[in-house]
């Protein structure tokens, strides 16, 4: 087929890279611009620009596909650049722009979009996180034929992935990335063959996966145990977890929780663990109480800092025993 392809990050690149060795003519690609990054904000290529231009691929960049909007004449070059390709389809995986109407009518088949989720579930920007923070049992893919709602258009074809229990954002999305490939693929063979049969999405089941806010990143120890590990598996790789001891931030990349041990529950000589105080810390991790149960911090780094295990963590930042991480401010 003649194809178009509009994604941002690694998750479309592997789409991209996939859909090349299947054989199909990328006619053109479509990226976001190149943002800052790094120590230095220098302006950095998206992923899927990268692979376009190691593959000599024809390449746009505008800021909004809307042709009344602030960059209409961006839009304005995007849309001829698109009719002059003349693609039988356009490949969406998380392109990061809106399409409007004259992008979704423009291809014989219309816009094809790879989303991380078994829809309706998890509809929006953030679908792997949500899944990994709700601690949802299966995830998956969903190739949807896209309309103007926000990701509201007919089932092509679904596949699911189970979660694991250690699942971070980052492992699942990875599997999520080749599922997604070669459903896509199929999907397109399945097109050709003209045997390709959208089923309109249940009204049942429906939820939002908001994009992640910062607010997110700082952990609440009044949350339950299994809720605060559960969010630092969600928050890794990006933008992860952090606690505050001290005046210090600290990043927490692995967790796990567990019930409290019968001896660090309350009795009547000792006063109960607070939210956030340490119980105690060692190679093994180190364990904090949590609103119920206790949290074990087995990866963690300070700024300016790498990552590291719980035992090199504590030889450089000691985190006794009794010490406390802060609250969260009201």
């Amino acid at each position: 087929m003649r194809l178009a392809f509009a994604g941002t990050p690694e998750f479309a690149r592997v789409a991209l890279v996939r859909l090349l060795e299947a054989g199909h003519a990328v006619d053109l690609v479509l990226t976001q611009p190149d943002r800052p990054a790094g120590r230095g904000l220098k302006l950095q290529p998206s992923p899927v620009k990268q692979e376009a231009l190691a593959h000599g691929l024809p390449l746009a960049q505008p800021r909004s596909l809307r042709l009344d909007g602030a960059w209409a004449d961006e839009a304005r070059a995007a849309r001829q650049a698109l009719q002059q390709a003349r693609p039988d389809a356009l490949v969406v995986a998380a392109y990061g722009l809106l399409l409007p109407p004259w992008a979704l009518e423009l291809p014989r088949l219309g816009c094809l979009n790879i989303h991380a989720s078994l829809l309706p579930r998890w509809r929006g920007a953030a679908p792997i996180h949500r899944a990994v923070q709700a601690g949802d049992a299966v995830s998956g893919v969903t190739i949807m034929q896209m309309d103007e709602g926000l990701d509201t258009g007919a089932m092509l074809l679904t596949q699911t992935e189970p979660l694991q229990p250690d699942d971070t954002t980052g492992r699942l999305h990875d599997r999520l990335a080749r599922v997604g490939a070669d459903l896509i693929v199929q999907a397109l063979a399945l097109a050709e063959a003209g045997t390709l049969r959208p089923v309109p999405q249940p009204d049942q089941g429906v939820c939002y996966a908001a994009k992640i806010g910062k607010d997110e990143a700082r952990i609440d120890w009044q949350d339950p145990a299994s809720t605060i590990a559960r969010r630092v598996r969600a928050l890794n790789p990006a933008p992860g977890a952090n606690a505050v001891w001290g005046d210090e931030a600290i990043k927490v990349w692995q967790a796990q929780a567990r019930a409290a041990l019968p001896s660090q529950a309350a009795d009547a000589g000792r006063a109960p663990a607070l939210p956030g105080q340490v119980l105690a810390a060692g190679p093994a991790g180190v364990e904090v109480q949590a609103g119920d149960g206790v949290v074990v911090l087995t990866e963690l780094q300070r700024a300016g800092s790498r990552r590291m295990a719980a035992a090199d963590f504590l030889r450089g930042f000691p985190l006794p025993a009794g010490g406390r991480f802060a609250a969260v401010s009201a």
